[in-house]
């Protein structure tokens, strides 16, 4: 992973912003035999497993001449974009039973792409969030938040508008932006420099990872990153720099990773937020199992998450010859 191929970005669809605004356009990309669709139930992408000793899981999109019960059921279709000029659209059916899901499946499945992400082609990855995200949207923006009126699709799913002639707000797909940051200490006196790293109550127990939280109104990304940190662990920074930045569709963020350095190493946890927060040196961390990993008393975050780049490319900064 790196800093410009984060897990579940690099969507390489072109998104035809200039287009998808005509409504006779999106029509007919819909009604195309050719187009794709990728249906969602209850925010859990279709995926068919291949052959093979790994049984990779590959995501399913099927031909529009053939995803008639899926469209049948579909409460939103939503435009995601031309692949070679071949239209994809994300259909959501999580109207069904699960029994019923299962019989439009047929030998694939709707799994959980929290679960199923890191073991994904990337592209494949990205194009699951995103059609996951479009969608959840939809469900969450059915009706103005301003006057309570039922809201309409428009822009092939990409802009919603209240339906209130008294209204007509526009309500356009959001991401809540989450700062996620690495805290490092370079000891002096020869000592090996320690990161900083946290068990959450929201993780399994013996997880440890990274510090992260929402960005509140009227604060910069950097005033967010040392807020959080000093309300979590009680630690003032400086040197707050920007790494890199990860979509995150579980649900509906976009998380903006930093490194910041301790200006103070006293840990004074907050109950509410952390079970146990610690220095670690790079040799402690070696030693941390994986994610999932059962017999390990204390795991790293999963490969897939910003966590993880954060942390492993502050392993190759402090251990480069």
């Amino acid at each position: 992973m790196n800093r410009t191929n984060q897990r579940y970005a690099g969507c390489r669809l072109d998104r035809a912003a200039g287009l998808r605004t005509d409504p006779a356009w999106v029509a007919a990309q819909f009604a195309d035999p050719a187009a794709r669709i990728l249906p969602l139930w209850r925010n859990r992408n279709l995926v068919a497993f291949a052959d093979g000793a790994r049984r990779l899981p590959n995501l399913v999109g099927l031909a529009r001449g053939k995803a008639h019960a899926v469209l049948a059921a579909a409460s939103e279709t939503v435009f995601l974009g031309l692949d070679s000029g071949t239209a994809l659209f994300a259909a959501d059916i999580s109207g069904l039973s699960e029994t019923e899901s299962v019989e439009i499946a047929g030998s694939a499945r709707f799994l959980d792409l929290r679960r199923i992400g890191p073991s994904m082609a990337a592209d494949e990855a990205a194009l699951a969030a995103y059609a996951r995200s479009a969608l959840r949207w939809h469900r969450y923006s059915r009706y103005c938040g301003h006057c309570g009126a039922a809201s309409e699709i428009r822009n092939g799913g990409h802009l919603r508008i209240c339906s209130n002639e008294n209204c007509r707000r526009e309500i356009y797909p959001r991401t809540d932006p989450a700062v996620i940051m690495l805290v490092v200490e370079q000891p002096s006196g020869g000592e090996p420099p320690r990161c900083l790293l946290a068990n959450h109550h929201r993780s399994p127990t013996g997880s440890y990872s990274t510090l992260a939280g929402f960005v509140e109104p009227g604060e910069s990304l950097e005033e967010a990153v040392a807020r959080e940190v000093f309300e979590e662990v009680g630690i003032r920074l400086c040197n707050i720099s920007y790494q890199g930045s990860q979509p995150w569709p579980f649900p509906a963020s976009i998380m903006l990773g930093f490194r910041a350095v301790a200006e103070t190493t006293e840990i004074l946890i907050d109950p509410a937020e952390i079970g146990d927060a610690r220095w670690f040196t790079p040799a402690e961390i070696s030693k941390l199992g994986e994610w999932g990993d059962p017999g390990a008393k204390r795991r790293l975050s999963p490969k897939d998450s910003i966590a993880r780049y954060l942390i492993d490319s502050w392993l190759e900064d402090v251990t480069a010859p």
